[in-house]
């Protein structure tokens, strides 16, 4: 069995979408289908159910899953010890705002223990930049929220968080148990400078152009609404600075933990990367 043909496998039984998987490899569907007919005749079985209900694993192909994904993460260990052994293994990576998400520190626990050689970057920035870099190639892979700019990026979903309208403590609204972005609309918002990726100043400001106080990190949207009584959103399990309140808006979707790298980069610290995260943001 070839690894790549492996790869492939992994894909549809993780997506248990032909499209899907396709997409996620970034090629088209008929080869990946013919790829994994030729894998089930090397096997002599079965690997998934094919119905109109959709696509799931047989019993072989769920062992085959739990095997290949052992194998392929032997070969990317492989291939990162030998670059580490010859002096050039490293990884840069790219985190928005605020760093101490204790699933951050899970993940950067297990990173450190699977790749003990390998030389780790760290490029944090600020609420300007959701994809920390990656557009302008300064980091290898970054870990983010969405939404924003996607093109000629992969984007893997880590968790989502219900978000909150930060108040100030005195605010009438702050007594409320949950609020609509109606409640919010002739109120002034902080925003984020002219130039930041539309999508991501649009979900943050509700879908709407709001006006009001400019800011750039985390600590400057605080201080925004302590100082001028302005609103906006933040992450609802955030502790709010003395002062302030957040109140749960119940018709905004959840905001995104994503990782995100550049589209066909097939780094084996990458997607080391990618698969400690995903195990550390469920955890």
């Amino acid at each position: 069995m070839e690894l790549r043909t492996l790869r492939y496998f992994v894909a549809v039984a993780e997506e248990l979408h032909f499209g899907r998987a396709a997409a996620r490899l970034h090629m088209s569907q008929p080869p990946l289908s013919r790829a994994i007919k030729l894998l089930e005749t090397e096997v002599g079985a079965a690997l998934f159910d094919r119905s109109s209900a959709g696509v799931t694993l047989t019993p072989v192909g769920a062992v085959l899953l739990d095997e290949a994904r052992a194998l392929l993460d032997q070969a990317d260990r492989v291939r990162v010890r030998v670059a580490a052994a010859a002096g050039d293994a490293a990884i840069t990576v790219g985190i928005l705002g605020d760093s101490t998400d204790p699933d951050a520190t899970r993940l950067a626990d297990a990173y450190h223990r699977r790749h003990p050689r390998v030389e780790v970057r760290i490029r944090e920035t600020d609420l300007t930049d959701p994809t920390c870099g990656l557009h302008a190639g300064l980091v290898d892979v970054a870990l983010t929220r969405g939404p924003f700019d996607e093109a000629g990026l992969t984007v893997h979903e880590l968790r989502a968080d219900p978000v909150g309208a930060l108040l100030r403590a005195d605010d009438p609204l702050a007594r409320r148990d949950s609020l609509k972005l109606a409640d919010l609309a002739d109120r002034r918002w902080f925003v984020f400078p002219e130039g930041t990726d539309p999508a991501w100043q649009s979900y943050w400001n509700g879908g709407k152009t709001r006006e009001g106080p400019v800011v750039r990190a985390v600590q400057e949207c605080q201080q925004a609404v302590l100082w001028n009584g302005t609103v906006g959103m933040t992450l609802l399990d955030h502790e709010p600075a003395e002062g302030l309140s957040v109140v749960p808006l119940i018709d905004m979707p959840p905001s995104r933990v994503v990782a995100v790298w550049n589209e066909g980069d097939s780094n084996p610290l990458i997607r080391s990367f990618v698969r400690l995260a995903t195990a550390a943001y469920h955890g």
